[in-house]
């Protein structure tokens, strides 16, 4: 294998490229340490011992310190990693390594953004923000309606009487256009137009 270029990303540290494409980055007096020159082969045994040894170290410390401040999901702490220009297989050990002691799960995940937003957002607007985290629809739908049996789960009614009354919305004063104009402002938040109706009413 081939360091085709060795390209600055800071300061402090430099992007590896072996063979055309990048590889990983280092920190630039790692550079000769491990023999590592533009246009000159990489010993074998020199790359596995930083794929092996000092990225995979490097990953876990790096999620570690990520999941010291708060949660993430899978793909979200994946992504920093991947920001980081670690290898594949690296971040694979990483958050595998992180995932196998609990620090980041899922399930765990989605129940509790379910509960601290279900009373200020709507069903859709949660599993909007769970599938931008990278959560799988199938997963989110499963806990979300698993969570629903129980009846105090579900505030999205409370919530929709509280945009209603925010917006000073009368049911028995309100004209036609009233209502089909706070209708779709409430559907626009994402909530159904069941509990919509079931709230506002229909003239």
């Amino acid at each position: 294998m081939i360091v085709t270029d060795i390209v600055e990303v800071s300061k402090n540290k430099v992007k590896i490229y072996i063979d055309n494409e990048v590889a990983f980055a280092l920190y630039k007096s790692e550079l000769s340490k491990y023999g590592i020159h533009a246009g000159k082969e990489l010993e074998q045994n020199n790359y596995h011992f930083i794929i092996d040894d000092i990225l995979t170290k490097r990953a876990k410390q790096r999620c570690m310190n990520l999941l010291q401040s708060r949660d993430y999901t899978k793909y979200q702490i994946s992504s920093k990693l991947k920001q980081g220009m670690y290898p594949d297989e690296v971040i694979e050990r990483a958050v595998a390594y992180v995932e196998s002691y609990g620090y980041i799960d899922d399930t765990r995940y989605v129940r509790y953004y379910i509960s601290e937003n279900k009373n200020s957002k709507s069903r859709r607007q949660i599993e909007q923000k769970l599938l931008q985290k990278g959560i799988c629809k199938e997963v989110v739908k499963s806990i979300y309606d698993e969570l629903s049996e129980d009846d105090e789960f579900d505030a999205e009614e409370e919530l929709i009487q509280k945009y209603v009354k925010k917006r000073k919305y009368s049911n028995e004063e309100a004209t036609f256009e009233e209502e089909q104009k706070i209708i779709s402002f409430l559907y626009r938040k994402g909530f159904s137009l069941d509990k919509i109706y079931k709230v506002v009413g229909e003239k």
